[in-house]
């Protein structure tokens, strides 16, 4: 059973490539701070929510550890294909030491290979120092609006749009905050200001190397989450053997309440395991592989990387 895992720390040649990646993200023409007081980037109208002392006076408190999240930004629920569910997984996360982990924003995605794999765009991640988690920090709870957001913004949503999922957990927050439909829009009603700096948060940190056009290194994860979906057999379609002798479907375990591909039969998969698949380029995860199970059905296996804190 897995119980740690190494998290890659990208320092850069230089401290200016640092500086360039938060600069870039926030709009700024100049380095983000790196002592004192963060100063927030991109101010809204007076309209938007007030942000709470802890964003505007001194230092924000945040915990320190490599497996603390700090910052997160999810996205998930509406109407989506059942492999997308099973292979959700946050688009960007901030940890207490300034790591961060995140997906590249993606215009063209894979197409899979010959035995019908799709190879995922691998994650990307970065190390900030203190002024620059202070300046992301600060723009989220005040400008970006999470500060003083309520826990949902759900009510009179488009029941098939996805859910954009915050968590914060800094200058005294420790929240989660639901927005229904937050990419389709809505900027009427008593909401429209609060949706407007979600949106902009949002943005921020789901292009945080601004489309790769800052320097990044690939995260390469110590395990991954294997998560079998039971599908039919198909005309054409021979499956791969089951790989793992020491393990059987039955040691997949279900979680009805989970989220992001953990409602599915799944478990933690060592780097040696997913070796023993024999397919190459795996680092950001698989979808579509087809394996017949100890039990002799047939299952589609999905590989997404487990984050720091993930243990299954």
């Amino acid at each position: 059973m897995l119980t740690r895992f190494r998290v890659p720390v990208h320092r850069p040649a230089a401290a200016a490539v640092v500086a360039l990646l938060v600069a870039a993200c926030s709009g700024a023409t100049g380095s983000p701070p790196t002592t004192g007081s963060p100063t927030p980037s991109n101010p809204l109208p007076s309209t938007a929510p007030t942000a709470s002392p802890a964003a505007t006076v001194g230092p924000i408190d945040h915990l320190t550890g490599a497996n603390d999240v700090v910052l997160r930004l999810e996205q998930g629920g509406g109407f989506a294909p059942m492999e997308l569910n099973a292979s959700q997984a946050p688009i960007f996360t901030l940890y207490g030491n300034g790591v961060v982990i995140f997906k590249p924003k993606v215009e063209t995605f894979p197409e899979p290979d010959a035995a019908g794999v799709v190879h995922s765009i691998p994650w990307r991640t970065a190390s900030l120092d203190e002024g620059q988690i202070q300046e992301l920090l600060a723009f989220a709870i005040g400008p970006g609006g999470l500060g003083t957001a309520r826990a949902s913004y759900v009510e009179g949503g488009i029941a098939d749009a996805p859910n954009t999922i915050f968590k914060v957990k800094a200058g005294g927050l420790d929240k989660m905050v639901v927005v229904n439909a937050l990419a389709e829009g809505g900027g009427q009603g008593p909401d429209a200001a609060a949706r407007s700096a979600f949106s902009k948060v949002s943005q921020r940190l789901s292009d945080f190397d601004a489309g790769g056009t800052i320097a990044t290194d690939v995260y390469q994860p110590d395990a991954f989450r294997g998560v079998l979906i039971a599908r039919d057999s198909q005309p054409g379609v021979t499956p791969q053997a089951w790989p793992w002798p020491a393990l059987k479907v039955a040691d997949f375990k279900e979680n009805p309440n989970g989220e992001g591909g953990i409602a599915f039969p799944h478990r933690a998969l060592s780097k040696a395991e997913v070796d023993a698949l024999g397919i190459k380029d795996v680092v950001g995860g698989l979808q579509n592989v087809i394996l017949t199970g100890t039990d002799g059905k047939v299952y589609s296996l999905i590989l997404r990387p487990l984050l720091p804190e993930e243990s299954e």
